[in-house]
């Protein structure tokens, strides 16, 4: 182990080998499984550890002991074979890194509550790609960036309403999908999360924090919003 900047650093290269087996480091903080071909994340049980780098290995299901890793605050597995968000329902995880994999399912992120960013950019295929905003919880209450680029959803207003839910939610990106080409597409995300501040990067202006208001209000005299909204009247105060 080489130490860095006062916390215990450990990097190893284990080419050729399936599975991840470190020595019983108790006071290890940080480690590096990067470049590999690791197919699973059994063996990963240190108490103290508060950065995991997994990156481009053959990983297809995570499975983690939140008591065991009751520190980890950032997990990169980033370019793996990972399905679902099965078995990373980590309460003390802040960053989550799963960009690039095969991920067509999202599932134990309501385990997840204290996550600030989920990165998911790239995920599923043209066979089973991320169609839905589904998995998401008022559990996650810390969640404030969210990158789902080049998913498939294509339904903008029946799927944004299922981001309601995260209260701290500031910066959203869905560049490259279906949605992002819907001639509302901003206006329509923005009437619906209002604590918004960034969508694919660019801040919300006041000119359209105004059009999403005016929206609001033409779609309440059609009658196309539903009289059980209670948080539609927050565009009337």
């Amino acid at each position: 182990a080489v130490p860095s900047k006062g916390k215990q650093w450990y990097q190893r290269r284990v080419r050729g080998h399936s599975a991840v087996f470190v020595f019983q480091m108790p006071y290890l903080q940080r480690a590096s499984f990067q470049n590999n071909k690791i197919t699973d994340t059994e063996g990963i049980t240190h108490p103290l550890l508060e950065v995991l780098n997994l990156n481009n290995n053959q990983i297809t299901q995570a499975s983690f002991d939140s008591e065991a890793l009751r520190k980890l605050s950032i997990l990169e597995m980033r370019g793996n074979n990972l399905t679902s968000t099965a078995g990373l329902g980590l309460p003390k995880l802040q960053r989550l890194y799963l960009a690039e994999n095969q991920i067509t399912e999202l599932t134990d992120l309501d385990k997840c509550v204290a996550l600030k960013m989920l990165h998911l950019r790239g995920n599923g295929d043209n066979t089973n790609p991320i169609e839905k905003l589904d998995g998401f919880s008022k559990n996650m209450i810390a969640l404030q960036y969210l990158n789902m680029r080049g998913s498939k959803i294509s339904s903008l207003k029946s799927e944004i309403k299922k981001l309601k839910c995260l209260p701290m939610l500031r910066g959203l990106i869905l560049k490259d999908s279906p949605v992002a080409k819907e001639e509302e597409y901003r206006i329509e995300i923005i009437m619906n999360l209002r604590n918004l501040e960034r969508l694919d990067k660019d801040i919300f202006t006041d000119e359209e924090r105004q059009e999403a208001q005016e929206l609001y209000r033409q779609r309440e005299e059609e009658g196309k919003l539903s009289e059980s909204n209670p948080e539609g009247a927050m565009f009337l105060d």
